[in-house]
């Protein structure tokens, strides 16, 4: 493994404790309507989109709220939380730290909306570490496709071979390893029944970022 000279991080799950909230957002809003949700509600809205969401929930709920304005809702929950809630996950800020006294460039390669990462990241004094965040909805693709990171590989001036790719999610390991970047798999408890797979496209695994001090990547 080549010494790493850039560095490209995923956010939820990876440098955000922050899929709690994605794997309970529909349960967290429900209560703030004073609602008891169902047991099972998560594994039934994992499928559907956030209006089928939506609709399912008016319905079961007898929610007397339109379909808009309970997405309306959901989304003001979710934003409500990245911008007054969500930590960094240990060892975040000091590796970030230590990035930056070494000048290794970092940006983010995301799926969440811009607005709450900068929410979180501003609150948290984590925005000077990057160069750049790119999301997948303004870059256009999925983390399926290497687009975003090759967009991040631009940005720093490096060449993808020269990169580690920080994720928690083993399709975009696949992806980022695919295409030629080094990749560091990034535990998470939302994700630990994928954690084999997220190892089988890592150079390196880490179950925190507390166990990085930089001597055996940079």
């Amino acid at each position: 493994m080549v010494p790493v000279k850039g560095a490209i991080f995923d956010v939820d799950g990876t440098l955000l404790d922050s899929m709690k909230m994605w794997d309970h957002a529909g349960e967290i809003y429900l209560k703030s309507l004073g609602i008891k949700a169902e047991p099972d509600l998560e594994e039934k809205l994992f499928t559907r989109t956030m209006t089928e969401g939506a609709l399912y929930m008016k319905g079961a709920y007898n929610i007397d709220l339109t379909v808009e304005e309970i997405k309306a809702g959901i989304n003001s929950t979710i934003a409500d939380f990245y911008a007054n809630e969500v930590e960094l996950k240990p060892g975040v800020k000091e590796f970030l730290e230590l990035l930056s006294a070494r000048n290794i460039p970092a940006t983010v390669a995301t799926a969440t909306d811009r607005c709450h990462i900068e929410a979180a990241f501003k609150r948290l004094g984590a925005m000077e570490y990057f160069q750049r965040i790119f999301t997948c909805s303004e870059v256009g693709m999925s983390k399926e496709d290497p687009l975003i990171f090759l967009k991040c590989a631009e940005c720093m001036k490096l060449h993808k071979s020269e990169i580690m790719v920080f994720e928690d999610g083993y399709h975009a390991a696949e992806t980022a390893k695919k295409a030629g970047f080094m990749v560091c798999g990034v535990y998470d408890s939302s994700s630990e029944g994928y954690a084999d797979r997220v190892k089988q496209y890592s150079d390196i695994y880490i179950n925190s970022f507390t166990e990085l001090d930089g001597k055996a990547i940079l």
